[in-house]
């Protein structure tokens, strides 16, 4: 190999501390890619392979111009990429040799700030997973709010469910776990484990400034305090900054909540539709009326980690109850919340000093609402709404809405090195500075008149390039009319430029003037942001408060438009519904058409078998009493006249059957795995939803299962369930379990054709109706004739059998 150009030799010494990345490296306008990351990005960006040298020295390349980087960066983390940025850090006019080069940020899926890499909607969390003495430790960061959390587990498969919970971009996995499981689609890196419980506590004491981690509760935690370590860190490492937004760690038990495991978040819908995975049709569109995104993402958790405490359930009830009561109130609310911009991640920019001049100038107009919306909640007398008040606290924030609004131009430009920030009348400097400049302009905008009159070349015009400067243009046929003052600066195939001795005078003032504007103006604009982030706690309360306000009125909004009520809350294990509804359904098809049923389940007659033909209306009912029951421990009315639901410790649902092709699994292993998941991990304080049950293996064998599955949880598990079946035969176990009852859907026969009720009555289904269904559904008629000769012959052999 050559002797290597300096550039290529500055570039493997930075890639050598990169090697996870790909690492974009800036050259003037471009960031290029070289070698393996040209060969990688131009596969997953599309991007044309180039090269530079020779030989030995030959270096695959691609580039991509520096203003667009964001939407490129974008597209390579979600592919699972990390990036690392490498700027010029010393102005070219000065280096000597090789500009000298750093990599400022590392972005990562996990640990993303922008909003326009970010889901509006929903939470984007780093997590980090240590083992010590027998517990996991789980600690969670949204790097973009400074949401950080943490939590000790003792039971691996929880771990896996806490983080499917989750869902985070990416996992910081220690070198203690050997073991490592599949979770989600998360990006994992891997990280050396090296801290005793001492050392990690010392390092997170001195992180948060504090004599003792008692402040947040964490005194008993170990491998907790290794994962929230290990998250710090990282974040040190990738982002190059202050993380002066991440100011308090809050602990929290996987115990407090009820769980919703990844099978039942899918059959029940509560984010996106099974069909298409669009989140039109979910339970979250239909309750998600939010007027900001802040107020969305809480909203959204809420409904993924309803509550177990009785007294935090009825603080939202109380809240929804006095919103829903007061339509104009509402009203005024949510005029002042639409003016309300992502103040949560705003702060979290402004802290880590990434923040544009826009993002500050929408921090100052969300801020101008709170002094509005504090006199609207002056009388409320709920705690929640009581609380919020509190924390709407306007103090300082108005100061420096007074700072933004009087320094910062109303509509600033994306860029924050170019000028334009800056209002006339803060700075005295920069405001002679832009004036000098702004009066060479006027200067040479006078002197293109002047010359065309001397010269009497009407064609005549000024202009400016960054490469040549100001100068004066004459297209080729005037050029006899060019006086000789003028000296010759530039041919071009239809005209020549040239320049004055007094042109380039007052070009150099010009410029010096703007450069020196621009300059002042991005200092000025950094010490505003700095004033800004000594807010950040102030700002953080403020957008949490709002963010409840936001999810607490979408709630009552709903509540009001739909006509839900509010539950009654015990812990007595009861849930009696009376006329309950479907949300998602109601809304699609409308009230009117909506067929309510009641609901009746207790810890003594806890286990209602539900037969009834295809399409009637089976899961539905199903469903719609396991979203009611989670619509009330999230702390939301729900829909139906009158409702009391005891708490429900997990939601389990066993609902149609999925291939599991990957993993060669069959319909009915995957059914028969899914049942065994519920049978070893419910309580008696669960509600489970089975429908079909067997029905993916031969009819005995099935109907075998399906008996022995519902006796098993009636006698042993004792858990609340809702149990559909096909197998008329399993309705007798009604006869001998007192607790036991047998429901039907009910269908109106009418001469050979069936009409679906939708009213679940008492009594099992006399028979499947599967003939009369297969009909509505557009079999040929000759297909239905054939059936019902073959059902005739079969029934009549099931007697006989029967009989002998």
């Amino acid at each position: 190999m050559t002797d290597l150009s300096p550039m290529v030799v500055q570039y493997r010494e930075i890639k050598k501390h990169y090697q996870d990345a790909i690492l974009f490296f800036r050259l003037g306008d471009f960031y290029e890619m070289f070698n393996e990351d040209a060969e990688l990005a131009s596969l997953e960006l599309q991007l044309t392979l180039t090269g530079r040298g020779e030989g030995d020295n030959h270096m695959p390349m691609c580039g991509i111009p520096y203003h667009a980087a964001e939407n490129y960066i974008a597209k390579l983390l979600e592919k699972g990429h990390k990036v690392a940025i490498c700027e010029q850090v010393e102005d070219p006019k000065l280096a000597k040799g090789v500009v000298r080069r750093e990599v400022i940020r590392v972005l990562t899926p996990g640990t993303i700030l922008e909003s326009s890499m970010l889901s509006d909607r929903s939470s984007n969390y780093l997590a980090a997973v240590a083992y010590d003495k027998g517990k996991y430790g789980l600690a969670y960061i949204e790097a973009s709010t400074g949401e950080f959390k943490v939590a000790e587990i003792d039971d691996p498969l929880k771990l896996k469910e806490e983080l499917e919970r989750l869902a985070p971009a990416e996992i910081l996995l220690s070198d203690m776990i050997t073991d490592r499981p599949q979770f989600a689609a998360a990006v994992i890196t891997g990280f050396k484990d090296m801290h005793e419980k001492p050392a990690a506590e010392e390092k997170l004491k001195e992180f948060f400034r504090l004599a003792s981690l008692a402040a947040f509760g964490l005194e008993d935690f170990s491998a907790g305090l290794a994962a929230a370590l290990a998250i710090l860190e990282y974040l040190k490492d990738t982002q190059k900054t202050t993380l002066g937004h991440v100011n308090k760690i809050q602990p929290y038990r996987i115990e407090g909540f009820m769980f919703i495991d990844s099978q039942t978040r899918r059959n029940l819908e509560l984010t996106q539709i099974i069909r298409d995975q669009s989140f039109k049709g979910s339970l979250l569109w239909v309750l998600d009326q939010c007027q900001t995104n802040m107020g969305s993402r809480l909203l959204r958790n809420w409904m993924l980690a309803p509550l177990l405490n009785v007294g935090e359930i009825d603080r939202r009830l109380d809240a929804i109850e006095e919103l829903k009561a007061n339509a104009v109130f509402r009203a005024e609310v949510s005029q002042e919340l639409k003016k309300v911009y992502d103040v949560e991640r705003l702060t979290g920019r402004v802290a880590t000093q990434n923040a544009n001049a826009r993002d500050l100038v929408s921090l100052a107009g969300s801020l101008r609402r709170l002094p509005r919306l504090k006199e609207l909640l002056k009388d409320k007398r709920s705690e929640a709404l009581n609380n919020i008040k509190v924390d709407l606290k306007e103090g300082g924030l108005l100061t420096l809405v007074e700072l933004i609004l009087n320094s910062i131009v109303d509509q600033p430009p994306h860029q924050l090195t170019e000028g334009g920030l800056i209002k006339e009348g803060y700075h005295e400097e920069l405001d002679e500075l832009k004036g000098a400049a702004r009066g060479g302009k006027e200067w040479i905008a006078a002197l293109e008149n002047q010359e065309r009159a001397r010269t009497g070349i009407k064609s005549l015009k000024m202009g400016f390039t960054r490469v040549f400067g100001y100068y004066i243009e004459v297209s080729n046929s005037n050029l006899a009319a060019v006086p000789p003052d003028y000296i010759r600066k530039q041919t071009l195939v239809n005209c020549e430029r040239f320049i004055t001795p007094e042109l380039k005078e007052k070009e150099s003032l010009i410029l010096n003037a703007d450069k020196r504007s621009q300059e002042l103006e991005y200092q000025l604009f950094c010490e505003i942001r700095k004033q800004a982030a000594e807010h950040t706690l102030k700002l953080q309360a403020a957008a949490q408060a709002l963010s409840q306000l936001d999810a607490l009125l979408s709630l009552a909004e709903v509540a009001a438009a739909n006509g839900y009520c509010r539950p009654k809350i015990s812990g007595e294990g009861r849930i009696e519904v009376s006329s309950s509804r479907h949300p998602v359904v109601e809304k699609t098809l409308g009230s009117q058409n909506f067929t309510p049923n009641d609901i009746e389940l207790d810890n003594e007659e806890r286990f209602l078998m539900i037969t009834g033909p295809n399409m009637a209306g089976k899961s539905t009912y199903m469903r719609q009493v396991a979203l009611i029951c989670l619509m009330a421990q999230m702390g939301s009315y729900v829909p139906a006249k009158s409702a009391e639901v005891g708490i429900t410790d997990r939601i389990f649902t066993r609902i149609g059957a999925m291939d599991n092709i990957f993993s060669g699994q069959s319909t009915f292993m995957v059914e028969m795995t899914e049942t065994a998941n519920i049978l070893n991990n419910a309580t008696k304080n669960s509600l489970i939803i089975l429908d079909e049950i067997g029905r993916g293996t031969a009819t005995f064998d099935g109907m075998s299962i399906a008996a022995a599955v519902a006796e098993y949880i009636y006698n042993k598990i004792k858990a609340k369930t809702l149990f559909a079946t096909h197998y008329h035969e399993i309705t007798q176990l009604a006869e001998k379990h007192s607790g036991m009852k047998n429901l039907n859907v009910a269908v109106r026969e009418e001469a050979d054709r069936i009409i679906f009720l939708h009213k679940i009555v008492e009594g099992p289904a006399d028979k499947s109706y599967g003939i009369a269904v297969a009909k509505l559904a557009g079999l040929p008629p000759e297909v239905i004739k054939r059936a019902r000769q073959v059902y005739v012959t079969l029934d009549m052999i099931e007697k006989k059998t029967l009989l002998s």
